[in-house]
């Protein structure tokens, strides 16, 4: 069951509660990191790229599209996979994550079974 604790998800959310919902679904298998802003996404991601983000869209100060896009601006953390973790179902919203480089969005309150589909599929 260990095998891919090799992998590092780091969940971005200014909700504690969210960070502990993602923890419970994905900690048994993978390493979690957990920034509670995007300022601390970007310092921890500059230091040790994590292998797949799951980035809440919805933060103060700086959104999650607003990581997103430096992420992608940034040579070194690029190619990390992005996946939004939104409250919103609007098709717009969810166009502008993709547009930003974004690989996929979940939907809050998030389904446990396609978090674990949808970072298995990007890893």
């Amino acid at each position: 069951m260990d095998h891919n604790k090799g992998h590092t998800v780091l969940v971005v959310d200014d909700t504690v509660e969210n960070i502990d919902v993602l923890r419970s679904i994905l900690g048994d298998k993978y390493k979690i990191k957990v920034a509670l802003n995007g300022e601390k996404a970007l310092k921890i991601t500059g230091k040790k790229p994590p292998d797949i983000i799951l980035l809440d869209v919805m933060m103060p100060e700086m959104g999650g599209y607003e990581v997103c896009r430096r992420l992608k601006a940034n040579e070194n953390t690029q190619n990390i996979p992005v996946i939004f973790v939104t409250g919103h179902q609007d098709a717009e919203e969810i166009e502008k994550g993709m547009a930003l480089g974004a690989v996929d969005y979940l939907s809050k309150p998030v389904d446990p079974e396609l978090v674990k589909a949808k970072v298995e599929k990007y890893l």
